[in-house]
C-alpha cells in the first residue's frame, strides 16, 4: 500500500489513518450485521482531525490535495468500507466547495468553522425515488416555496448518507415560481425527520436512510445559486479510493491464508500451487492496473487546474476500472480461500457485498463508456 506515498508528511498522515483503520476493522462486522451506524467511529474521526483534512488552511484545516484524499480514503476503507465511503462524501464535498467557490464565502467560512471547531459534517442529498440518480439529470420532486425571509422545503430524499449524524445538509429542490432547480442548506429541526429505510446487501453502516422534509425553513442566504468553477468533479475519486481499499484488504487476507494454509493433501502451503499462484497473479494485475489509473488521474487533476473541466472521461475511467477490478479481486480472493470465504465469521463475504456497491455510485458504468465514446468520436 506504500507504493504511492511521496513524502514523509504523507507517510505520517497515513500512519495515523492506519491506526483508525485497525480500530474500525474490529467493529465493522458488528455494524454490518446489525445495519447500525458507527457513531463511535465518527467520534474517533472527529477527535483525530480527520473531518477537517480538506478544509482550507485559512479556516484551520489541512487543505490536503485530491491525491492525498485518495490516499487516506483508501487506507481507511482497508479497515471499514462503510465508514470510509460515508465520511468520503463529507471530505469530497468540502474539497469540491474549496476548489469551485460555488458557495458564498461567508457561508463556506461558517461551515468550515463548524467543522474545525465542532467536528460538524455535511453532505448533499439529491437522490429521490421518483427521479432516480441526480447524475441522470431528473427534476427533483422536492419543492421550494418562497416565504417571509426565505424558503419552505418539502420532499423526501433517498440514499442520504450520514443522515443519522448530520446537523446540517444541502438538498436540491425545484423552485416552482422560477421553474428552476436550486440547492438549499438546511439545519436539522422538527421539520426534518429520518426514516430508517437503509437495509441493504452491502455498505450497511453508511446510514443512507430517507430524509423527509415538511416545510423545512431555509433562510434566503442559505440558498445556493452559484455553480462556481467547473472542477470536472474530481472529488468523486473518494469513491473508487474506498473500493480499492476494500480490494486490498481482500487481497492481503487471501495472501496470508495461502501462505499459512497447509491441507494434508499438499506437502507445503497452498501458496506453492501453480493454480493459486495464477490467481494471486491475476489479483496483482487487476490491482496494479487500477491503482496506477486512480493515482495518475488524481495527480493530473491536482497539477493541471486548467484542464479539470475536460477530465471527466479520465476521472470516470478511473472509477470504472477501480470498481470493476476491485470486484474481480475480491472474487479471486474468495476462490483462493474456498468455501470458508462464505462464513459470516470471516470478512471476505462482507468485502464481497460491500465492493459491489461501487457499481451504483456515480459515475455509472454506462455514463463513463458514453463519455469515452464521445471523446473518441470527436477526435480530429
Amino acid at each position: 500500500m506504500d507504493q504511492y506515498i511521496r513524502s514523509e508528511a504523507e507517510q505520517k498522515r497515513l500512519d495515523q489513518v492506519e491506526l483508525l483503520a485497525e480500530r474500525f476493522a474490529t467493529r465493522a462486522s458488528l455494524h454490518d450485521q446489525a445495519g447500525s451506524f458507527p457513531f463511535e467511529n465518527f467520534n474517533d474521526l472527529r477527535e483525530t482531525g480527520y473531518l477537517k483534512l480538506t478544509v482550507p488552511r485559512k479556516y484551520g484545516g489541512d487543505e490536503i490535495s485530491l491525491y492525498e484524499m485518495v490516499q487516506v480514503q483508501e487506507r481507511l476503507a482497508y479497515g471499514d468500507g462503510s465508514t470510509a465511503l460515508a465520511v468520503g462524501w463529507h471530505l469530497g464535498q468540502i474539497l469540491h466547495l474549496r476548489m469551485t467557490g460555488k458557495w458564498p464565502e461567508e457561508l463556506f467560512a461558517n461551515l468550515c468553522h463548524d467543522i474545525v471547531q465542532q467536528g460538524s459534517m455535511m453532505n448533499v442529498f439529491a437522490s429521490e425515488a421518483g427521479t432516480g440518480s441526480p447524475s441522470r439529470g431528473g427534476k427533483p420532486e422536492t419543492t421550494a416555496v418562497r416565504t417571509l425571509g426565505g424558503w419552505l422545503i418539502t420532499g423526501r430524499k433517498t440514499f442520504s448518507t450520514l443522515s443519522p449524524i448530520l446537523d446540517q445538509f444541502v438538498v436540491t429542490a425545484y423552485v416552482t415560481e422560477e421553474d428552476t432547480v436550486s440547492e438549499f442548506l438546511i439545519r436539522r429541526s422538527d421539520r426534518t425527520t429520518i426514516e430508517e429505510t437503509w437495509n441493504t446487501l452491502g455498505m450497511r453502516g453508511t446510514g443512507s436512510h430517507d430524509v423527509v422534509l415538511k416545510d423545512a425553513f431555509a433562510p434566503e442566504q442559505f440558498r445556493i445559486t452559484g455553480s462556481g468553477m467547473d472542477d470536472g468533479s474530481g472529488w468523486l475519486l473518494h469513491i473508487p479510493a474506498c473500493y480499492m481499499g476494500i480490494a486490498l484488504a481482500a487481497r492481503d487476507y487471501a495472501l496470508n491464508f495461502a501462505k499459512s494454509y497447509k491441507p494434508s493433501s499438499v506437502q507445503a502451503s497452498i501458496a506453492t500451487l501453480s493454480t493459486v499462484q495464477q490467481s494471486i497473479g491475476k489479483m496483482e494485475a487487476e490491482l496494479r492496473t487500477a491503482r496506477a489509473m486512480l493515482y495518475e488521474a488524481a495527480e493530473r487533476w491536482d497539477n493541471s487546474p486548467s484542464i479539470r473541466s475536460d477530465m471527466r472521461a479520465q476521472l470516470g475511467l478511473a472509477k470504472y476500472t477501480v470498481t470493476n477490478n476491485a470486484i474481480t479481486v475480491v472474487d479471486l480472493a474468495m476462490r483462493i480461500i474456498g468455501g470458508s470465504s462464505l462464513s459470516k465469521d470471516l470478512p471476505l463475504e462482507r468485502y464481497y457485498r460491500d465492493v459491489r456497491a461501487g457499481l451504483h455510485n456515480p459515475p455509472m458504468d454506462n455514463t463513463v463508456l458514453n463519455q469515452l465514446a464521445a471523446e473518441a468520436l470527436n477526435e480530429e
